[in-house]
């Protein structure tokens, strides 16, 4: 198969909670770990960073990995989704896996997919963990998927794990509340292995401790300590929530070493080093055009209070969801002194355009519905004047269209 028809049968033949929502999660970790023993356990071969959490989650990884890859280390990235390419999931220092490499995987590994119904998620981390033994990394950095306990990447045992912050997401699968929830990420917290906890509360502090001191792993709370001020080279005021996670993580990797300057020009260099897209990117100028990936309550919240810090006249906003979302407790945060663009991503979890837009207008709010993103984003900067502000969010699949 060509790489195209082979990305075509993973999409088709198994689930992707990508696309397909609650139907593609697999509440087990026995999938994963027949498929790493037939792969000879790749994920033993190689140290590793764990990150779990809600938000932060995908940021965090990459500004780890781009800290030791100045400090001289090769490095393996594992992240998703993916924006516009499969292959973003997979990166060592920086470049995407290769698609002969993808091409020959699965064909190499076909009879034993036809044999066991495994998730596309399970699949592409055992990909990951091939390819990061393959090319002799120092250390991967792995982000969880979806929770932590039972997400497919929890079968590593890292040198640390590190929990970014905790929200309300994907509660069907996860749990109805904060303490459930922080339940779930706490999984990663393995017997004698450092953790750190980059944002706390009430209710998640006692979750954490209680799983530490469970299994005896230390544990550190970031955001406790003091820690220098770095040039972080992703835009957005909220990076600074994650900064402190981070270091915290680099201070307990011991068998590492990371100098000053690396972590400097680490934080700086993020995204020519690993190639992170969609965190507040500026995509155009005059009018600013800004899109971010946030897709939930407290991410959307933390881009609407940096929305807030912007010089403009008139704000034009394109916005879709998925319609597993729960976005009753989003519409409000949005401001209503802008013009929507509402529209459907393409997927098959994408909420229908006419849809969402009732539930703004029912608030008051202002705008046109549009046959897609494409041409959501069109009439936005075809009605933007030069001061104008356009922000593009809501779902991952709305940056990845405009992208």
């Amino acid at each position: 198969m060509t790489y195209k028809e082979t990305l075509d049968w993973m999409f088709a033949q198994l689930p992707m909670y990508q696309n397909k929502g609650k139907v593609a999660f697999n509440s087990k970790l026995d999938g994963i770990t027949s498929f790493a023993e037939h792969l000879d356990n790749p994920h033993t071969k190689f140290k590793s960073i764990h990150v779990a959490g809600t938000n932060g989650k995908g940021s965090s990884s990459h500004l780890l990995a781009s800290v030791l890859q100045e400090a001289g280390y090769k490095v393996g990235l594992y992240t998703s989704p993916h924006l516009k390419d499969f292959r973003e999931r997979i990166r060592v220092n920086g470049k995407k896996i290769g698609k002969s490499w993808v091409v020959d995987f699965i064909a190499q590994n076909q009879s034993y997919f036809n044999i066991n119904q495994l998730s596309f998620f399970e699949m592409t981390v055992g990909m990951a963990f091939l390819y990061f033994e393959y090319e002799k990394v120092d250390i991967a950095v792995i982000e969880v998927g979806l929770g932590g306990r039972l997400d497919s990447t929890n079968i590593i045992i890292p040198e640390v794990a590190l929990i970014t912050n905790i929200g309300l997401d994907h509660v069907d699968m996860l749990g109805h509340t904060i303490p459930l929830i922080a339940k779930e990420k706490a999984g990663v917290i393995k017997s004698h292995v450092p953790v750190v906890i980059s944002e706390y509360n009430d209710e998640t502090e006692p979750v954490f401790k209680a799983k530490a001191k469970e299994v005896n792993a230390p544990i550190v709370f970031a955001e406790d300590n003091e820690y220098p001020t770095y040039e972080i080279g992703l835009l957005g005021s909220y990076q600074k929530k994650n900064i402190k996670g981070v270091l915290a993580t680099l201070n307990l990797l011991s068998n590492f070493k990371v100098e000053e300057n690396d972590i400097v020009l680490g934080l700086k260099r993020v995204i020519e080093n690993t190639n992170l897209m969609g965190r507040w990117q500026q995509i155009g100028e005059d009018p600013a055009i800004v899109c971010d990936t946030a897709h939930n309550k407290e991410g959307i919240s933390i881009v609407l209070n940096q929305l807030k810090t912007q010089q403009y006249e008139n704000l034009h906003i394109v916005i879709g969801f998925v319609k597993d979302k729960d976005i009753s407790q989003i519409i409000p945060l949005f401001p209503k002194n802008a013009t929507y663009y509402f529209c459907k991503p393409k997927i098959f979890r994408g909420l229908d355009e006419n849809i969402l837009a009732e539930l703004f207008y029912d608030l008051n709010f202002k705008g046109e519905v549009y046959k897609s993103v494409n041409k959501a984003f069109k009439s936005a900067k075809k009605h933007a004047k030069k001061n104008d502000f356009i922000y593009v969010g809501g779902s991952n699949f709305i940056v990845a269209e405009v992208l």
